[in-house]
């Protein structure tokens, strides 16, 4: 059973979605800071899963010296869910229902996308009877926050991801062999490619670089296959390629449903990680070798769990800690209907409307920016097929010759991947 302090008003913290390191620094920062003003605390385990039973009891009382520590530690004190309260107004009745029995009267939700229109929804649906903000999580970086700002628990994801990868690439050197590394990052490929441009990977694919054009697998094997050849021509027979998880996600649904049964969440998305990308990707791209006759090996590994609950490295502690302090102080300040955000060291709220988008309703997803800078020089270190080697004679005959083709019929089998390659970067 729950045991409480008092019947006093409450300020409460969730935590929805998937772990993402940091999470306990923010529980420990909002804590501190508001018994420090003397308002009770109640943690919610499990996000919204509890929440929408009308016995629910997920509710405990939370003390400094109960948190004092824990910022130094992955995953979630107070555990977390994927229960969406928004798909039905039972549900979302249901959660406000319980908050008011609770006594929460203000709220911190801490979260990504789906967490954050849960937290808007909320908001909307208590009239103002509950302050509520929301703390952006996810290593997937792709809260609509300004292009500076990283969602926190990314640095820290991208960090260990980079030092696996760095042992992949070693592995690779030494026994001649290819890795396709499947990374997080349902609709947008920033950790895959903050991961891939770090460690210098070979090659990465992410969804933003097909547009508004269907993702095919045809498309990302062909890349992928034409980066072996290249690499093979320079004199290499190793490579580690990474690719974004969500490109599964735009690839044409007839297509997918040959590559196994497809499972949702509660929120309506693809469970990608019940469908093995990365070992489909693995025999595409082996048939296809061997088809050139080269004999390659090549591994898959997916990289994706083994982040999320990571211990946060100081720049997610620091971060975090900012962000549950500027949480807790908001609403004791009388705030509410705001995402939290640090921008250039000060605290700006964003309201909950900015975000949301004007078709779809739910809150926006920012997607990696094609025309930056910085992705035209990820892609420049990139080993795969570009215009330049089209249009230069000697570079063609030396894929044509990798590859076991004639030169036309190289051109004719793989320049269909460069007709939509971006011009080259201009800095003036």
């Amino acid at each position: 059973m729950t045991q409480h302090d008092s019947d006093t008003p409450a300020l409460g913290i969730l935590v929805g979605g998937g772990p993402a390191p940091g999470i306990n620094a923010v529980i420990a920062a909002a804590t501190i800071r508001a018994r420090l003003s003397g308002a009770r605390v109640l943690g919610i385990r499990n996000g919204f899963e509890e929440l929408m039973k009308p016995d629910g009891d997920p509710a405990r009382d939370l003390h400094i010296h109960d948190v004092s520590r824990i910022h130094f530690r992955g995953g979630s004190a107070l555990g977390t869910s994927r229960a969406n309260p928004t798909r039905r107004d039972e549900d979302l009745d249901a959660v406000v229902g319980s908050f008011r029995r609770l006594g929460i009267d203000r709220l911190i939700t801490i979260g990504g996308d789906d967490t954050a229109y849960s937290a808007c929804r909320i908001c909307e649906r208590a009239g103002g009877t509950i302050q509520v903000v929301h703390v952006p999580k996810t290593i997937d970086n792709d809260l609509d926050l300004p292009p500076s700002i990283d969602t926190f628990g990314y640095q820290t994801a991208r960090a260990v991801g980079v030092e696996i990868l760095q042992n992949l690439m070693v592995d690779a050197k030494t026994t001649s062999r290819w890795y396709v590394v499947v990374a997080m990052g349902r609709k947008a490929g920033h950790l895959a490619l903050g991961i891939g441009k770090a460690a210098g990977a070979t090659l990465t694919i992410i969804p933003e670089e097909f547009g508004d054009r269907p993702v095919t697998l045809d498309a990302i094997v062909d890349t992928i296959v034409g980066s072996i050849i290249k690499r093979r021509a320079e004199g290499r027979k190793e490579g580690v390629v990474v690719l974004a998880e969500g490109l599964v996600l735009g690839i044409d649904p007839e297509q997918l449903s040959k590559l196994g049964p497809v499972e949702r969440d509660a929120h309506g998305h693809i469970r990608i990680s019940e469908i093995d990308f990365g070992d489909i990707v693995k025999r595409e791209v082996r048939r296809r070798l061997e088809g050139f006759g080269l004999d390659t090996t090549v591994v898959s590994k997916n990289l994706g769990y083994e982040l999320r609950c990571a211990d946060p490295i100081s720049f997610d502690m620091d971060y975090c800690r900012d962000l549950g302090y500027c949480a807790a102080k908001f609403l004791l300040e009388g705030g509410s209907g705001c995402l939290v955000s640090m921008q250039g060291g000060r605290f700006v709220p964003l309201p909950f409307e900015d975000l949301l988008d004007g078709e779809t309703g739910r809150m926006q997803v920012r997607l990696v920016d094609l025309a930056s800078t910085r992705y035209a020089i990820a892609r420049r270190y990139m080993i795969r097929l570009r215009r330049d080697d089209f249009d230069s004679p000697e570079c063609l005959e030396l894929l044509a010759e990798a590859s076991g083709l004639t030169p036309d019929a190289f051109r004719k089998r793989f320049e269909y991947l460069v007709d939509d390659e971006l011009p080259p970067l201009v800095l003036r």
